[in-house]
């Protein structure tokens, strides 16, 4: 009888440890775990692979080196005196198409009017005005791993054309330039800048290009002294405004 006493006994209790055991587990596992996937979404693209800028555009000519021969006369001549043309500031519009993400060609257009005058012995002569047409076409790189902002390079050729041009016709120590013409060039061009986009339409730019531009030039001084050279305009061009990405 004892011994079936001490086994009952031992039953129970091995009894009740396992339902206590398994209540602890219960316990300690608490609800099931909640996961979440996150999808980070496409970057929007925009519909179209155009984009147009309307900036205020400064033209600053950079005339160092420019040469000045002026027939018979050493004295009035380069390296003695040179050129200078007046900075200019105007509305400019070019335009973008892009052919993937990152590659881009960009057409500016705008036309500017300059006054030359000379410098060295020939400071205070005033020459003339001549009016620029500028056409630039450049091939871009645009970097798009920056999120709104956006920079990009570019590299290419610019056609100038000269119209308009005038001879001052006033006279300073009796010399006055009474005709003057300057030649069409041909120039390279590079340039830098950056869009920043406010949404997927609409954003603001800053650019910088730089042109080589040196056209031979032609005039005459009295209407009987001939004085040719070459005008070194180099000039920066230095803009800002807005974008608009189809």
């Amino acid at each position: 009888m004892r011994v079936l006493t001490v086994l009952a006994r031992a039953s129970v209790l091995a009894l009740a440890s396992s339902l206590a055991s398994n209540s602890v587990r219960g316990a300690d596992l608490g609800p099931a775990p909640v996961y979440y996937v996150y999808y980070k979404a496409p970057p929007i693209e925009p519909d179209s692979p155009w984009m147009i800028r309307l900036r205020v555009l400064g033209v600053l000519p950079d005339t160092a080196g420019s040469s000045v021969n002026v027939a018979g006369t050493p004295s009035l001549s380069s390296p003695s005196s040179g050129l200078s043309l007046s900075d200019r500031a105007i509305p400019e519009l070019d335009i973008t198409y892009f052919f993937t993400r990152n590659v881009a060609a960009e057409l500016i257009l705008g036309a500017t009017r300059h006054h030359i005058s000379g410098n060295g012995v020939l400071t205070g002569l005033d020459i003339g005005t001549a009016w620029l047409l500028p056409p630039t076409l450049t091939l871009q790189y645009h970097f798009t791993d920056f999120g709104q902002f956006k920079p990009y390079i570019g590299a290419g050729i610019n056609y100038t054309a000269f119209f308009n041009q005038s001879a001052a016709n006033a006279s300073l120590g009796g010399l006055a330039v009474t005709d003057l013409h300057i030649r069409n060039q041909f120039g390279a061009a590079v340039q830098f800048g950056f869009d920043y986009m406010l949404d997927r339409h609409w954003g603001l730019n800053f650019d910088v290009k730089k042109l080589w531009l040196r056209p031979e030039y032609s005039a005459t001084v009295n209407n009987a002294i001939a004085v040719t050279g070459r005008a070194n305009i180099d000039p920066w061009l230095v803009s800002g405004g807005v974008a608009y990405r189809f």
